[in-house]
């Protein structure tokens, strides 16, 4: 995993330039977060493990695939990933760019896990709060997971807050077992 995000971030970075360049971070988002799901599907990975194929034709049949959901830049970053055997990073290419353009957008997603349904209030109320500790735009999310017992798990990028009391009892039981 690590070294498909090393290979993948000059082709992720390059991609967010160009895009920001042109004012077109929108657009390449939408085209990438498509190839990157074309390049998972299971046909298309049997196109390019192919020993038959050149390089120019897998790149061709990709591009052929997403017809004209993509410009001709991004068949050109296809043409230069196939030439250099990497279609295989488009995931980790598309993942790369959404958190180079949520920095440049100062926004962040944020799961926010509970024992129970948030109201549409109190998602509100948490989404202001999150946003004024994090510097950012808050694009929440939540999700219900019963064995929390209570209060609430966090996640915003690197950043995990456990607040719920199942994470307090295992803290609570490691400083009694030490």
């Amino acid at each position: 995993m690590a070294e498909l995000t090393t290979l993948a971030r000059p082709y992720a970075k390059a991609t967010f330039e160009a895009a920001d360049a042109a004012g077109a971070l929108a657009q390449w988002s939408e085209m990438l977060k498509l190839v990157a799901a074309v390049s998972q599907q299971e046909v298309m990975t049997k196109v390019l493990a192919s020993p038959s194929l050149t390089t120019e034709q897998k790149a061709k049949a990709f591009v052929e695939v997403c017809g004209d959901e993509i410009d001709a830049k991004a068949a050109n970053l296809i043409g230069a990933l196939a030439d250099n055997s990497r279609l295989q990073l488009l995931p980790e290419i598309q993942q790369l760019f959404e958190l180079h353009k949520a920095q440049r957008e100062k926004s962040v997603d944020v799961v926010v896990t509970t024992a129970f349904e948030l109201s549409g209030e109190l998602q509100d109320k948490l989404a202001k709060s999150l946003s004024t500790k994090l510097d950012r735009d808050v694009n929440l999310s939540t999700e219900v997971d019963a064995s929390l017992l209570g209060g609430a798990l966090v996640r915003a990028g690197d950043t995990v807050i456990d607040g719920s009391v199942r994470g307090r009892l295992t803290k609570l039981a490691e400083a009694m077992n030490s």
